[in-house]
């Protein structure tokens, strides 16, 4: 295998677990039934940079970066969704 097809697939791997890492936040906001100090606008900055990438891997029919950032923008769109749902209002 050549190295750069080599690098390519971990690089990706490594990607998706990047991607599906604000699993871990969701589940602290439904244990806690909150989401307070979690920014939903950081999240959505986060969104559309993974639909730049993710658009430029369409471009550039390059599946090392189409298949992690498309996992990207699912887990970062339900986050924004959770965050969002569990948002307790300022008073």
């Amino acid at each position: 295998m050549p190295a750069e097809t080599a690098l390519a697939f971990i690089a990706s791997s490594y990607g998706i677990l990047m991607a599906i890492s604000p699993l871990l936040q969701i589940r602290a906001i439904l244990r806690h039934q909150s989401s307070h100090g979690v920014s939903a606008a950081y999240q959505g900055v986060l969104l559309v940079g993974f639909g730049l990438w993710f658009s430029y891997g369409i471009a550039s029919d390059n599946w090392a970066i189409i298949v992690p950032n498309a996992f990207a923008i699912v887990v970062s769109a339900v986050t924004i969704a959770v965050t969002r749902r569990f948002r307790v209002p300022v008073l």
